[in-house]
């Protein structure tokens, strides 16, 4: 018998994990006692790690599809072969820009480093993540403000703080190891403050819960910002000495006075004077928020605008501060800064030839092998797809098909590629049921790597597991298929992912994100790393915070106040589409797309197998709608999917909530996207709602 820690690959906390393991077989697994994010608590999902591949588990071997329809598995080298030749052959026929690929931030970093090297270093191809779903709002609010895409705290903050607000977030159900550590905190007279369209599970435990209109944050943080300088609730010193353009957002925001907000938000003015005034009286006030900011429409300036009510009260860089941004994956971190797909290895731009430079030659390669530019953005991959300009996709270890937004427009992509590749563990996910080729994988119990949580956090991800005969990791798929192209001695140092590891850390020397510091082997047992890490370093203590110094990573050093005029929904409520659908995750055991976690048997048993949507109470009463009636919910883009209505409280009257986990779910979701991250508006569909016809 032995013990494996390693890491949780589900949500961003990526608590740690010890695996007993008894003749090749994981007998039991226990949270890892004295992890700094954990110590020694998990959530349901990370309890049942040993779960996967438990129930649902793929041929070992490949499958391609035949020219009938049919599929057949085949060797590994036979699958390999295929896949380069296709990808030559469309790569020579259509170009480098005929090619795609989306990956996830459950991959490992030395995963995603390897795919960004085969696929944008040298085929040229664009290639986005599953992230830009999530996070890419927040990468550049942080870029923009901060100079660098750098989430400022530690978890340690949540039970330093006194004054803790949650804007569009519910960590009771989406990261309940984050709401352990609120629950911990001891602070005599602490506040818990909740800021959500609906009355959510977290909301049900704050002591303040402000229910504001769908889509109004922006309007909301502007008036806040107003009435806060306005009454000089603010950090005069700090603004002086830290940040630039304050007097140009003092300026802007008047107009957001107490009078109009009403109409607006749905907030009274005592309300937002009341959540103000416990602002200016706390010592240690946090802000928090997750995709309920991250996934609209002018998501970016939503994030900005809580990041300046922090920086114009001085709450930045203290112990229980910040605007902190909540990461949806495990390695979330890890795919912004070392995919090579949006910024170069470690960060940096494409055009910044200094850096360039730096990355070749940590990466020994000459310099234009680099990619010239930033990846296409998922959304603009799948219209290049269904516009006949992109002709492979290769997708790994995400269903896309399920959660992309307007996802009946994927499946139409699918139909459309002449080669579409699926990597996963599942075969029989909504993607990869139908693709050209399938490469089956692993689950993370038997993988190596290292992953980066949202607190910056580095830690190991150790196999628990010995891999069965024809098993393969993501990274050796990722590798051969590198091999079949023949990249030759390109692929020199990128054959393990310690090697891999080394690049990176190379490419990180003198960036923020420095690990030049963190050995690969040492995080192995131990209680993680927060980046920056740099070769020289001593680790004095396990949680540490950026902007201490009140030095940032813009040009000045000084944080940037980012503001612009809210903007309508540019889809609007109607007389024939009167309702707000919202979306989110719905249960603290259900993750994503349901592939991983319906191996859960006391998951599977307890959630509901039917997509269902909460209706308020009186609306139910007005239309006739009955508890777990079903109904039929039309978007303003023209699909109309069934749900079980759930009557409700935790919505407003003309506000309904569906569940993610659901493939129906996203075919109401138009194709709206923030204009500066290009993440999609998942939050605010205008909808209509009618009874079933003989039901």
């Amino acid at each position: 018998m032995k013990k494996v820690q390693s890491t949780c690959n589900y949500c961003s906390l990526a608590c740690n994990i010890d695996y007993i393991v008894e003749e090749n077989k994981i007998v039991k697994v226990i949270p890892t006692k004295g992890y700094p994010v954990n110590n020694g608590f998990s959530c349901i999902k990370g309890l049942n790690l040993d779960k996967q591949h438990s129930v649902y588990k793929a041929n070992p071997l490949p499958r391609i599809k035949k020219e009938d329809g049919t599929f057949e598995h085949v060797s590994w080298n036979e699958a390999f072969t295929y896949t380069a030749n296709k990808l030559k052959e469309i790569h020579e026929q259509y170009g480098p820009e005929s090619i795609a690929g989306i990956s996830t931030g459950q991959l490992t970093l030395e995963e995603m480093a390897l795919y960004g090297h085969v696929m944008r270093n040298f085929l040229k191809a664009n290639v986005d993540g599953n992230t830009r779903l999530c996070m890419a709002t927040s990468v550049v609010a942080h870029k923009q403000s901060f100079g660098f895409d750098a989430p400022p705290y530690t978890l340690n903050d949540l039970e330093l703080s006194d004054t803790i607000i949650l804007i569009g977030a519910n960590p009771v159900v989406a990261h309940p190891i984050l709401w352990g550590r609120i629950k911990a905190n001891k602070i005599e007279g602490k506040k818990v403050i909740v800021i959500d369209p609906r009355y959510t599970e977290t909301a049900k435990r704050a002591d303040h819960f402000y229910r504001l209109k769908a889509k109004s944050d922006l309007t909301l943080l502007y008036t806040l910002a107003h009435v806060l300088i306005e009454k000089n609730w603010i950090d005069a010193a700090y603004i002086e000495n830290h940040t630039e353009k304050f007097e140009e957002f003092k300026t802007f925001v008047k107009e957001f006075t107490l009078d109009k907000v009403e109409e607006k938000t749905n907030l009274t003015a005592e309300q937002v004077l009341e959540l103000a005034t416990m602002i200016h009286e706390g010592k240690a006030v946090s802000l928090w928020w997750t995709m309920g900011i991250n996934q609209g429409y002018e998501a970016v300036r939503n994030a900005q605008a809580i990041i300046n009510i922090a920086l114009m009260t001085g709450n930045m860089g203290r112990p229980g501060t910040g605007a902190n941004s909540i990461t949806g994956q495990s390695n979330a971190m890890g795919s912004r800064l070392f995919s090579n797909t949006a910024g170069l290895y470690g960060g940096g731009d494409y055009d910044n030839p200094v850096r360039r430079q730096a990355v070749a030659e940590a990466l020994g390669i000459d310099e234009s092998w680099l990619p010239s530019k930033p990846t296409l953005p998922y959304n603009a991959i799948i219209e290049k797809i269904n516009a006949g300009e992109i002709k492979a996709l290769w997708v790994l270890c995400t269903n896309p098909r399920h959660s992309w937004i307007n996802n009946e427009t994927f499946k139409e992509a699918m139909d459309k590629l002449d080669l579409f590749i699926v990597q996963d563990i599942y075969d029989d996910t909504d993607s990869s049921e139908d693709c050209s080729v399938f490469f089956p994988v692993v689950p993370g119990t038997k993988k190596e790597g290292t992953l980066i949580n949202t607190e910056r956090r580095l830690s190991a991800v150790r196999p628990a597991l010995l891999m069965e005969e024809n098993e393969m990791t993501d990274f050796n798929v990722i590798l051969n298929v590198g091999k079949a192209l023949g990249m030759g001695d390109l692929l020199d140092g990128w054959k393990t992912p310690q090697e891999v590891f080394e690049k990176m850390k190379k490419c990180s020397k003198g960036m923020p994100c420095d690990i030049t510091g963190v050995d690969y082997n040492a995080l192995v047992d131990s209680k993680g790393i927060q980046w920056p890490f740099k070769e020289g370093d001593t680790l004095t203590e396990n949680e540490r915070r950026l902007f201490e110094d009140g030095q940032f990573y813009t040009p000045s050093k000084k944080a940037q106040f980012m503001f612009e005029a809210v903007t309508e929904n540019p889809l609007q409520l109607t007389e024939e589409f009167p309702y707000v659908f919202n979306t989110g995750r719905g249960t603290v055991g259900q993750w994503h797309t349901q592939t991983r976690t319906r191996e859960i048997a006391f998951v599977n048993d307890a959630v509901s197998h039917v997509a269902y949507v909460h209706i308020n109470e009186e609306l139910a009463k007005d239309l006739g709608i009955k508890h777990q009636e079903m109904i039929e919910i039309t978007s303003i883009n023209g699909v109309t999917r069934r749900f079980m209505a759930m009557v409700s409280d935790t919505v407003a009257y003309n506000e309904l909530f569906a569940p993610i986990h659901y493939i129906e779910t996203n075919a109401l979701t138009p194709s709206v996207y923030d204009p500066y991250s290009k993440e999609p508006s998942y939050k605010s569909t205008p909808v209509q709602i009618n009874k079933v016809k003989g039901a």
